[in-house]
């Protein structure tokens, strides 16, 4: 019980340390909370970063959703553990302790999240979001498809109920840390996301 305690408080602590805030901080960028979109998230670091900046976000927001899960099923945590763990992280991350509660929307915490539970599911979910990014350019659009099909890719590779519970429970969250981009979809304000071959030459 003191260890499942201590697994499901620890990934809400890992879950808490804003990669965004810490990597525009030491790379002497603006803080996100105040510049573009004012979300601390990947897709707002390459708004003000760039790609490196973002990149780095990105990898480190997955890591606080994939690494937490890992430690939970090394030490022979039991399915519904390993679920709260997964669920608590991605909790720190959208309402982090260390941030007064201003977190990011969850995208690459989430799919961190999946990768731990499954690895089989985070590549079809990771395939899912490129193939609609892709197709239609919207990030927002891409990560709501993805994970608004977890669920059900979960009860097709990995039919545990645990793990598909706490997937529909992150889906519905993040579709609610989404309505602002769900209503910018539906009135055509969404930003799409930005190609090279979408500059103008010689930018």
């Amino acid at each position: 019980m003191i260890t499942d305690f201590i697994l499901v408080m620890g990934g809400y602590l890992f879950g808490s340390v804003s990669t965004a805030i810490l990597i525009c901080k030491l790379m002497g960028l603006p803080d996100p909370r105040t510049e573009g979109s004012r979300n601390p998230g990947a897709t707002n670091v390459l708004r003000i970063g760039g790609k490196k900046a973002a990149f780095l976000t990105l990898v480190g927001d997955m890591l606080k959703g994939l690494l937490p899960v890992l430690l939970a099923r090394a030490l022979g945590a039991d399915p519904a553990i390993q679920a709260a763990t997964a669920l608590a992280a991605f909790l720190g991350h959208l309402y982090p302790v260390f941030f007064g509660l201003q977190g990011g929307k969850g995208v690459a915490t989430a799919l961190g999240v999946v990768f731990g539970l499954h690895w089989q599911v985070g590549l079809t979910v990771s395939a899912l979001w490129l193939v609609m990014a892709l197709l239609f350019r919207y990030s927002s659009l891409a990560a709501l498809t993805a994970m608004l099909l977890a669920p059900g890719i979960f009860w097709w590779l990995r039919p545990e109920p645990a793990f598909i519970a706490v997937m529909a429970a992150i889906t519905v969250i993040l579709f609610w840390r989404h309505r602002e981009n769900m209503a910018n979809l539906l009135n055509g304000t969404e930003k799409k996301i930005r190609l090279r071959s979408d500059r103008e030459p010689g930018s």
